[in-house]
C-alpha cells in the first residue's frame, strides 16, 4: 500500500528527505508543500547570489520534483491556508522541513535602531525574497559594521564592495545593484567577539576578500598568532593553518591601493549600538580567550557606522501544533520525531548549523525512523488535499507552474546574469497568468 507524505519546505532539507525515501523502495506518494511559488528555498533566496554554483545542487532537487511520485504545491501556507491538524489527517506521514527564516538577536541595547538589520532579513533582500524585497536598507553611510566571523559575515561585507562588473553573472536584483553602487560605502568592519583562528568561515570564502576589484582586507598582524593552539580534529585544524595563511597574506597587502576596505577585526564583542534613532556607531568590548572560552577584559572602542548588519545566526518559527524549544529556535524533537506522524529535518529540527549537504544526513536519519514506524498508507493524501485546497480557493503552484515562472525569468535575464528574478508573490503569478 502506498504512503502519503506530506514535506512542509521544499529548501534543501524538503527535497533531501524526499529523495531518500524515493530510495527506499517502497510505495510513496510525496507532496512538498511551501509557502511562496517558488522552490529551493536556501538555494535561491540564501546562498550569495556571486556564488552561482552552489546553486547547481537544485538540478538534483528538479530531478525529485518531476518523479511521478512527487507533486510540488507552491503559494500554499502552513497556518495561513491549512493547518497541521488538517495535515495530519490527511497524510499518514507530515514532515516539517520550514528552516529557521527569523534572525537570532544580539541581545544588546539598540539594536532596534534604524539602520541595523538581521542577516537573513538583510540577505533575503539582496536575493530577492518575496519576504523582504522592500526592505530599502539605507545605505548611505561611509562605514558598516557587519557582526559576525562566518561565511554569510563574509557573504555580505562581498556583496557590498563589490562592483557591477564583479556581479555582472549574479542574479543580484536590479533595485540591490542600484542601491549598492550609489552608496558611498568605502569601509566594512567584520566583527566578531573570538580570534582568527576560531572564525568560521571557510577558506575559499576567506581567499575570494583578497581578489576584489576595488576592495582590500586589512588584518592586525599582531592579533594573528604563530600557529593554530587548541584541540581540533586534523581536518578542523588544517582549515584554520590555511586560514591564518590567507590573513597573513593580507596584511600584506596595502589597504589604501583600492577604494574600499575590509577590516576583519577579531576578539570584538558588541556591548552596543548607539544613536539617536538611528545607529550612529557601535561599542565593542574587547575579548581574549581563556581555556577556551571568550571573556570580556573591559576595554571598551566604538566603531562610527550608520549600517548593522548582524549575521549571528538564524531561529525558526514556531510551528502551531507542535511543541517548540524557543530558547533553541527548534520544534521539540527526538532525533526529528515530534509526535504521532509528525516529524522534523533540518534547521527547524536541529537549529541552523551545518552546510548545505548536512541537511541530507538528516533526511536519512528521519526516512529510517518513518521506514520502521509507518509501514502502510491508508489516509486521502493528495487527493484530499487538492479537494480541500479547491475548495478554499487557493491558488497552488504547481512545479510545470514554477518552471514557467523560472523560464521567464531567464528569458529577461541581463547579458551574463543567470536569470533577473520575480521578487514578489504577485509578480510571480502575474508572470504565470501571462504565460498561460
Amino acid at each position: 500500500m502506498t504512503v502519503s507524505v506530506a514535506i512542509i519546505g521544499a529548501g534543501p532539507s524538503g527535497f533531501y528527505t524526499a529523495d531518500v525515501l524515493l530510495k527506499t523502495g517502497q510505495s510513496y506518494e510525496i507532496d512538498i508543500v511551501d509557502r511562496i511559488p517558488a522552490p529551493y528555498g536556501l538555494i535561491r533566496y540564501g546562498v550569495a547570489p556571486d556564488h552561482q554554483t552552489t546553486k547547481n545542487v537544485s538540478r538534483a532537487f528538479e530531478k525529485t520534483a518531476t518523479r511521478e511520485e512527487v507533486q510540488y504545491f507552491g503559494n500554499v501556507e502552513l497556518g495561513r491556508d491549512i493547518t497541521l491538524s488538517e495535515l495530519k489527517s490527511l497524510y499518514d506521514v507530515v514532515v516539517l522541513a520550514v528552516g529557521a527564516r527569523l534572525d537570532k538577536r544580539l541581545g544588546i541595547p539598540g539594536e532596534d535602531l534604524d539602520g541595523v538589520y538581521g542577516s537573513v532579513e538583510f540577505v533575503n533582500w539582496y536575493n530577492g525574497h518575496p519576504d523582504c524585497w522592500n526592505l530599502a536598507p539605507d545605505l548611505g553611510a561611509t562605514d558598516a559594521v557587519v557582526v559576525g566571523n562566518g561565511n554569510v559575515a563574509i557573504d555580505v561585507a562581498r556583496v557590498l564592495v563589490k562592483t557591477v562588473e564583479e556581479m555582472a553573472h549574479s542574479d543580484l536584483p536590479d533595485y540591490a545593484v542600484r542601491a549598492i553602487q550609489d552608496s558611498p560605502l568605502t569601509d566594512v568592519h567584520m566583527c566578531g567577539r573570538r580570534g582568527p583562528v576560531e572564525a568560521k568561515f571557510t577558506n575559499v570564502e576567506l581567499r575570494e576578500m583578497g581578489e576584489l576589484e576595488i576592495c582590500a582586507p586589512v588584518v592586525d598582524p599582531g592579533i594573528l598568532p604563530d600557529e593554530v593552539g587548541g584541540d581540533w580534529s586534523d581536518r578542523d585544524r588544517r582549515l584554520r593553518e590555511k586560514n591564518l595563511r590567507t590573513l597573513r597574506g593580507f596584511t600584506e597587502m596595502d589597504p589604501e591601493a583600492k577604494a574600499k576596505r575590509v577590516h576583519f577585526r577579531f576578539f570584538s564583542s558588541p556591548v552596543e549600538i548607539l544613536g539617536d534613532g538611528r545607529v550612529e556607531a557601535v561599542k565593542f568590548e574587547r575579548t581574549r580567550l581563556e581555556e577556551g572560552r571568550t571573556v570580556g577584559t573591559g576595554e571598551h572602542f566604538e566603531i562610527s557606522c550608520g549600517l548593522v548588519v548582524a549575521a549571528v545566526g538564524s531561529r525558526s518559527e514556531a510551528v502551531d501544533g507542535v511543541p517548540f524549544d524557543d530558547k533553541q529556535g527548534i520544534v521539540v524533537n527526538q532525533d526529528g520525531w515530534v509526535e504521532d506522524n509528525v516529524y522534523a529535518v533540518g534547521w527547524v529540527m536541529r537549529g541552523s548549523t551545518g552546510v548545505i549537504s548536512t541537511n541530507r544526513n538528516d533526511a536519512v536519519a528521519v526516512v529510517g525512523q518513518i521506514v520502521e514506524n509507518i509501514r502502510e498508507g491508508g489516509k486521502p493524501g493528495r487527493a484530499g488535499f487538492e479537494s480541500l485546497l479547491a475548495e478554499r480557493r487557493i491558488r497552488r503552484v504547481s512545479f510545470d507552474d514554477w518552471k514557467s515562472i523560472e523560464a521567464i525569468e531567464i528569458a529577461n535575464a541581463p547579458r551574463g546574469a543567470p536569470r533577473r528574478k520575480f521578487v514578489s508573490v504577485d509578480e510571480m503569478l502575474g508572470a504565470l497568468s501571462q504565460d498561460g
